[in-house]
């Protein structure tokens, strides 16, 4: 049997892996085999029962926990078993941190250490006191617009004779005491950049690079302000055309659908990790995309998103605020109206991904709705099946305007029949169109019907 999650095979031992014993401790517990190969198949280990005796008092000593150690024989070699069950507390090694993540060992450090600590603890970064906040903290104008926001989401009622404190209290954004957590702040501070520097979404207009970047704008501000701001930004300098936010769920053709930017927008508004960077917004020719720190949840996988799945947010309390408000539902259906919402607008299936410590969400315009001079991105071809000596032949023609089969075979290096075939996919495609007949063909990007 092959290595799995909560397995592994190791064919001696090593003091290393008591590394992997703190990190399946501090997740949800795993075995290790000493004296098997890759394959799980049985090797031996000469020191079998010395280990047996040793490895428990040893990872005792060192880590405070208890193991299951037995040794087991097959085909006359021996090897060990090694069981460790997940503890509730979090448990160290000589000081540091382990975290078995799907199929590997991680030292857990800086903000991702600091999150591991409060999850054992019960806790979660936005339910942390701010002990320096007071209500003067608190922008009067953004809790009254939560106000008018959940009461037309009639997830809430009778906030209006509601004082400041007695509905943060409500909203269990304060303590026992009428301390602010840092949820309120995040919500709605007046100044949320005084305790935390990242309450920042910047935005950039690009053309087929990033390092085409053609103008940029950053809004900064609470969560409440950002929600209204950021498409307010995005609708002056970056759509061609101005896009209702609030409620419609189709636009025009050729643009994105805005249940699929809505979402995008509060996803990575409330699913953050606020101590990390700023959400990053990239607009390109041909498509657009939103970044923001952190990765899923535990429990929950790339694949996971793609169909019904439990709600597990990484800020609990901002999370319920906004549920409460009107902006987001507790099913964990975001993405599957973004994936739902390009669908029946025509357009490629989005693509989310894990990318440089945080979640990468990325809208494709139809190539038939674009006209011919807009840039297509090599990734958006790619996803349509268009080959690397293809999307070389597109942008020769994005340079010149034009391909005739004989260019097409010196810029890539192929015969005439493949470069017939080739040409004649894109056009299937709806990428190109034919503008000729025989020898005198030449290919150019599609226009708009």
């Amino acid at each position: 049997m092959p290595e799995q999650q909560n397995i592994e095979y190791k064919q001696s031992w090593h003091e290393d892996y008591l590394k992997w014993i703190c990190g399946f401790a501090n997740a949800q517990g795993g075995t290790i085999y000493i004296g098997k190969d890759d394959d799980g198949r049985v090797v031996g280990i000469a020191n079998s029962r010395q280990l047996m005796d040793e490895l428990p008092n040893k990872v005792r000593d060192l880590m405070g926990i208890l193991i299951e150690v037995n040794l087991q024989e097959e085909n006359g070699l021996y090897y060990l078993e090694i069981i460790t069950r997940p503890y509730a507390v979090a448990i160290s090694l000589r000081g540091r941190y382990y975290y078995r993540s799907g199929s590997t060992k991680q030292e857990l450090t800086g903000n991702a250490l600091t999150d591991f600590l409060l999850r054992k603890a019960g806790r979660t970064w936005d339910d942390i006191t701010e002990p320096l906040a007071t209500l003067d903290d608190i922008d009067p104008q953004s809790l009254n617009r939560f106000r008018m926001d959940a009461s037309k989401a009639g997830r809430l009622t009778d906030l209006e004779d509601l004082t400041t404190s007695e509905l943060l209290t409500k909203l269990r954004l304060a303590d026992i005491n009428g301390g602010l957590k840092r949820a309120a702040l995040v919500l709605f501070g007046k100044d949320p950049g005084r305790y935390f520097s990242n309450l920042v979404v910047k935005m950039g207009r690009f053309g087929n690079t990033d390092e085409d970047l053609r103008f940029q704008e950053t809004e900064e501000g609470n969560l409440i302000h950002l929600l209204k701001e950021v498409p307010a930004q995005l609708n002056r300098k970056f759509f061609t055309h101005a896009i209702d936010f609030e409620g419609l769920q189709r636009i025009e053709r050729g643009e994105y659908p805005v249940a699929a930017l809505r979402e995008m927008l509060l996803n990575a508004l409330v699913h953050r990790d606020y101590q990390g960077s700023m959400i990053q917004i990239r607009m390109y020719d041909y498509q657009f995309s939103i970044w923001n720190e952190g990765f899923l949840p535990e429990g929950l996988s790339l694949d996971a998103l793609r169909r019904t799945h439990p709600s597990r947010p990484r800020n609990p309390i901002i999370a319920d605020v906004c549920f409460k408000g009107g902006y987001i539902d507790a099913w964990g259906r975001g993405t599957l109206k973004i994936l739902n919402a390009c669908r029946e607008a025509g357009l490629l299936e989005p693509e989310m991904r894990e990318q440089d410590g945080g979640m990468l969400v990325t809208l494709f315009k139809n190539p038939v709705s674009t006209p011919a001079d807009s840039i297509l991105t090599d990734e958006a071809l790619r996803k349509q099946g268009v080959s690397l000596r293809q999307i070389e032949a597109i942008r020769y023609i994005q340079a010149n305007g034009s391909i005739t089969n004989t260019e097409y075979q010196q810029q890539t290096g192929v015969s005439r029949q493949t470069a017939t075939l080739d040409l004649q996919d894109l056009v299937e495609k709806k990428i190109l169109t034919n503008g000729g007949k025989g020898r005198a063909s030449r290919y150019i990007l599609q226009t708009l019907n």
